[in-house]
């Protein structure tokens, strides 16, 4: 197997299909997260909402500089989601993820091995292959977040549940 195709088979791993790593991915794991869920904030944490905006933030970035040539996104403005008013945002947020993580991949996929290791954009990116990689290992990073933060919520649901008195 190539190199570009074993890239390819990770990112899948980590958003479409795998679970190899957490158990889990992000298709699976946000699949039935209300906008309640994905929207409530733990202190010092980032909601699983915002996590899910930040990855989509790099991969949308990443996918217009593999196409146009030219890297226009700024760390500072990765978690600056606008505010989640209705089921419908959220789940065209969740669908612009997957969406992005299957062009992501396209364009991974399309990609000679040789081109790995050209320069990002420009040298101080590191290489192509460099900034995939840092992809995936965000991507599990902020994966295994959410798991986190959806266990606790979920937790809290059915403690509450416990705790209501009967009748």
């Amino acid at each position: 197997m190539h190199q570009a195709q074993q890239l390819v088979a990770r990112l899948e791993e980590v958003f479409l299909s795998g679970k190899w790593i957490a158990n889990t991915n992000y298709r699976e794991l946000l699949d039935g997260v209300s906008l309640e869920q994905a929207t409530t904030s733990l202190p010092q944490f980032n909601s699983i909402a915002k996590l899910t905006f930040h990855i989509n933030y790099y991969l949308d970035g990443l996918i217009r500089a593999f196409q146009t040539g030219t890297l226009d996104i700024k760390d500072q403005y990765s978690f600056d989601l606008p505010p989640l008013q209705t089921e419908e945002g959220w789940d065209q947020l969740r669908a612009t993820l997957l969406n992005n993580s299957k062009v992501f991949s396209d364009l991974v996929s399309a990609m000679e091995d040789s081109h790995l290791d050209a320069p990002f954009i420009d040298a101080r990116y590191g290489t192509v292959l460099r900034n995939i990689e840092a992809v995936i290992e965000h991507s599990y990073y902020h994966l295994g977040q959410i798991r986190l933060i959806k266990k606790w919520i979920e937790g809290q649901t059915e403690s509450s549940f416990r705790s209501t008195p009967t009748s």
